[in-house]
């Protein structure tokens, strides 16, 4: 069994907890098939790699292969991680009045669902709690978990915040777009939930402490792993804003709506940092337009500035320090684990 069948096996098991839970309340038949329609819809369809990589990070802390029982707590976390997910992109999806999400149609537009919507991805979020109190209600480590749930959902509304004023669909005023100001909403809307939060649920998992010392060296492992992860996401997000420009709905699983909907994405600023006055002019008229013709009249922009070749360097750039993060953090988990103080 591959590793992505085994922990969607797994997830079987979870969603039945979930459902058997609310049946378990006297809930009506035609809300029970509501929620697991609402959870087969918007949990699965995803890469999964926020849910899985909580499972190999604990892996790589405990040195060997898990338990089944190990296994099954990590799974929890790791589909845990996915409903949040799930939560967001439910919310965000109707927010932006976005079409698509993982090839088909995005929640809140499937016919009788509407603002119904809204609901079902709070009920997305709590099912979070549910499963953490019955799976890790008697561990040490529970406060820590609920605190991380809480303390990086927090963290990405600030960024979605941040995010809804800096573009909002109904004003359009690129003199507010920055590179900073990008990178901020990069770090706080989508790094500390899709890269921090799966691997620091791990850590938790594996009993690795707040801080300890070695050789009189004062280590701090939640804080080294994020000043790891957090540039990691930052790429990734970049990757993922030049993919809603040049990836087809087939390639990215959705189809690409940052120009319409008025992002602060990184190929809008870095496209502000090299216009000419003349490509400023058209920017200014066409960007964020709900219109399909000034959407094309941006991406002429896009080209005329060498967007491509700008990303495929920045790539290249970055390809061999990730690569060396990604061993820098694999060392460092090692670390950790075999640590003996």
């Amino acid at each position: 069994m591959s590793v992505c069948s085994k922990f969607e096996v797994a997830w079987v098991v979870i969603k039945q907890e979930l459902l058997d839970h609310f049946n378990g309340e006297g809930m009506p038949k035609d809300a029970a098939e509501w929620y697991e329609r609402n959870l087969d819809y918007n949990v699965l369809g995803g890469k999964l790699y926020r849910g899985m990589s909580v499972v190999d990070t604990v892996e790589i802390l405990k040195g060997r292969a898990l338990t089944s029982d190990e296994y099954m707590k990590a799974a929890v976390l790791g589909w845990s991680v996915e409903l949040l997910q799930a939560c967001f992109l439910v919310a965000d999806d109707i927010m932006d009045n976005s079409i698509t999400r993982h090839g088909q149609s995005c929640w809140y537009r499937v016919p009788q669902v509407g603002h119904i919507a809204i609901n079902d991805s709070f009920m997305l979020e709590s099912a979070i709690y549910f499963l953490l109190k019955k799976h890790f209600r008697s561990e040490s480590y529970y406060v820590d978990l609920l605190e991380l749930f809480h303390e990086t959902t927090y963290q990405t509304e600030m960024g979605q915040l941040i995010d809804q004023l800096t573009a909002p669909v109904d004003k359009v005023d690129l003199s507010t777009f920055s590179s900073k100001r990008h990178s901020l909403i990069v770090i706080y809307k989508t790094a500390y939930y899709s890269l921090y939060l799966p691997v620091a649920l791990a850590m938790h998992m594996c009993g690795v402490p707040a801080a300890y010392t070695i050789d009189s060296a004062h280590i701090q492992p939640y804080g080294t792993a994020k000043s790891i992860l957090i540039p990691l996401g930052e790429y990734f997000q970049i990757q993922d804003d030049f993919l809603d420009f040049s990836g087809s709905p087939e390639q990215i699983g959705k189809v690409g709506t940052d120009i319409l909907d008025n992002k602060c994405s990184w190929c809008i600023n870095t496209a502000l940092e090299l216009a000419s006055s003349k490509q400023r002019m058209v920017l200014d008229e066409n960007y964020g337009r709900k219109d399909s013709a000034a959407e094309g009249r941006v991406k002429v922009v896009f080209e005329e500035v060498g967007l491509r070749e700008i990303y495929r360097v920045y790539e290249e750039g970055v390809y061999a320090e990730k690569t060396l993060k990604r061993e820098v953090f694999r060392s460092f988990l090692n670390k950790v684990y075999k640590r003996e103080k």
